[in-house]
């Protein structure tokens, strides 16, 4: 055998070797990844309470004063949307202003660890600010707003700032309708629910923060989890005795909650 045939048999060998430990390499990271546990959180009203945001939707039925089918309602915008539009514009001043709890901010740092998504029913934007990557807003996003005539047509919705949040009233979508809050109305479908049971269904852990276990799309949503997955709820408000079965009930609000969790999960 000559020289030239020996030296590229030898190179041949190395190239072979160096590719074969790059693969093991991006495989092993790649398995690392995929053994991360997936911990799916619902959030609700209770999770921004601490941000200064009240619950969506009292006890008196009231938001911020107001009826609710009067500003989040498909009729309360028919019949005065001037006054849904300063209502949103009004919420919209505090959202800039609100900070993330400790309950958002330890959410998002479980990211390190976890595989983390949240499906939350909140209209702010307080997980995203906190960190958290892959949010679900089911309930829709009060920095948005969209058509009055097609609302979740992606051509038509726009996304808000601080510098510029006030709607005026009259403004139009691209479409030619009046700018509507992208909120889900009561009575509205939830369009963003599929992809909430597709998360539901991955998960190791389920954690359900400030919404009650009597309301759907929450009770709904927990079905969805795997059988014998654990599921936790954080929540300072007793619940029903019957919809607590295989349900751990973290009995406080959502910081204090999510820091006695961390010390009931591990990675």
């Amino acid at each position: 055998m000559c020289k030239d045939t020996i030296f590229r048999l030898q190179n041949d060998r190395i190239l072979k070797k160096l590719l074969f430990l790059s693969y093991n390499n991006k495989t092993s990271k790649n398995s690392c990844l995929r053994m991360k546990k997936k911990v799916v959180f619902l959030t609700g009203a209770g999770m921004s309470v601490e941000s200064g945001f009240k619950t969506f939707r009292g006890n008196d039925g009231l938001w911020e004063n107001y009826p609710v089918e009067q500003v989040a309602s498909h009729e309360g915008w028919e019949a005065d949307p001037t006054l849904v539009t300063n209502f949103y514009n009004m919420l919209r001043r505090k959202l800039w202003q609100a900070e993330p709890c400790d309950g958002h901010r330890l959410i998002a740092r479980m990211e390190n660890d976890f595989d983390v998504t949240v499906l939350t029913q909140n209209v702010d934007n307080l997980h995203e600010k906190a960190g958290s990557s892959h949010v679900i807003h089911l309930h829709g996003e009060l920095a948005k707003v969209c058509s009055s005539r097609n609302a979740y047509d992606e051509r038509y919705i726009q996304t808000l700032s601080p510098e510029n949040s006030d709607v005026p009233i009259g403004s139009k979508a691209a479409d030619g309708s009046l700018l509507r809050p992208f909120i889900v109305f009561f009575g509205e479908s939830v369009p963003m629910l599929n992809a909430a049971i597709v998360e539901a269904e991955k998960a190791d852990i389920f954690v359900i923060i400030g919404t009650s276990l009597n309301v759907y799309p929450a009770a709904g949503l927990v079905q969805y989890a795997p059988a014998g997955c654990p599921i936790f709820l954080i929540d300072p408000d007793a619940v029903n005795g019957g919809n607590l079965n295989g349900v751990t009930h973290i009995q406080k609000g959502a910081s204090e909650g999510m820091r006695e969790l961390l010390t009931l999960i591990k990675p």
